[in-house]
């Protein structure tokens, strides 16, 4: 027994160690470009295969009843699926030569440290480069809602926002599960997450086919955002001009007022951290949410506030990579002795 928990602390070191390596090379080189010139990315192929069932599956004249049984079935499919995959590469990667290469490419591809950077940071340039106009072109790319409702302040909250709410689901929830259950656990949340962002709405046509998608997407995140909310708050301990008490007073103050039960917390932590409120009402293409503001500061954020809320990101992205090399470290240790 000894040995068999001592070769699965092995394994797990190595999981943890390519797990450190895929968000380094993520955070300097990004969603490798190159590589997709080829070959298509996995949550391409997760979106495709999720359109393809929500097409022959979600149909009008079925009943609700039937709607909701035929979605829940996909996402059992879909997650049972995805895991196996999982399973199969990790498999391969201790298995043959040079394998483990293999496991540590689709580990970089599925964190989104870089390109969630990037995109938050196009907002900004758009903005001081070119006007509101591709402000609100450069959102649209990142944010559900009508871009071309917001003001200068509109767009700047809705990165801000975005930026808070994807570290935890694009950064702290993809490291959680690959620490927990490996690249498995790694594919079958990002299927999970998949799912909930493109059928887990609350529409006519996804109040019912979508709903098991959303509840499992809300479970999958609830530890996430939680420990997300906590690093932001530890990250304005070092950025400069943040506020980490406001941040974790905020965060425990406000996070419940978001209409999610899990994107409230890295938000409120934000908005603590730069004197922001953040949420509030929001116009959606299908409806208008009129939801409470987070945090008690000011709602008028600028492209400066965009920079700090980058600053921020960034310094939390450091710590989360930390997190890992301690669990790394911690393996190695348990292993070795």
């Amino acid at each position: 027994m000894v040995r068999a928990m001592l070769t699965y602390a092995g394994h797990g070191a190595e999981t943890i160690g390519l797990l450190l390596l895929a968000l380094l090379l993520d955070a300097v080189f990004g969603e490798l470009p190159w590589l997709f010139r080829f070959l298509p990315h996995p949550v391409v192929l997760i979106g495709r295969t999720i359109g393809f069932f929500d097409r022959q599956l979600n149909r009008i004249e079925r009943s609700n009843r039937s709607r909701l049984i035929r979605g829940g079935l996909v996402v059992v499919l879909l997650v049972t699926l995805a895991a196996a995959i999982g399973t199969a590469i990790h498999w391969v990667a201790v298995t043959i030569p040079f394998g483990w290469f293999f496991e540590l490419l689709v580990m970089t591809t599925l964190v989104a440290q870089r390109s969630l950077y990037d995109h938050v940071a196009a907002v900004r340039t758009a903005l001081d480069g070119s006007g509101l106009a591709a402000g609100r072109q450069a959102v649209s790319h990142i944010v559900g809602r009508d871009p071309d409702t917001l003001d200068q302040h509109g767009v700047c909250r809705a990165a801000i926002e975005s930026l808070a709410e994807n570290f935890s689901d694009g950064v702290v929830a993809p490291v959680l599960w690959t620490l927990a259950f490996g690249l498995p656990g790694l594919l079958a949340y990002k299927t999970i997450n998949t799912l909930d962002s493109m059928i887990g709405h609350n529409t006519p046509r996804y109040l019912y086919f979508g709903r098991v998608a959303a509840r499992l997407d809300d479970a999958a995140n609830w530890i996430p955002a939680r420990i997300s909310g906590l690093i932001l708050a530890m990250a304005a301990a070092i950025a400069p001009s943040a506020r980490p008490l406001a941040a974790f007073r905020t965060m425990l103050a406000d996070a419940g007022k978001h209409k999610s039960p899990n994107a409230g917390w890295p938000e409120a932590a934000v908005a603590g951290a730069l004197d922001l409120a953040l949420a509030g009402p929001r116009r959606y293409p299908e409806m208008v949410v009129n939801d409470p503001w987070i945090g008690g500061g000011r709602a008028r954020a600028t492209t400066a506030d965009i920079g700090a809320a980058l600053r921020l990101y960034v310094i939390a992205c450091i710590i989360d990579a930390a997190l890992v090399a301690v669990a790394l470290l911690a393996a190695l240790t348990f292993w070795l002795t």
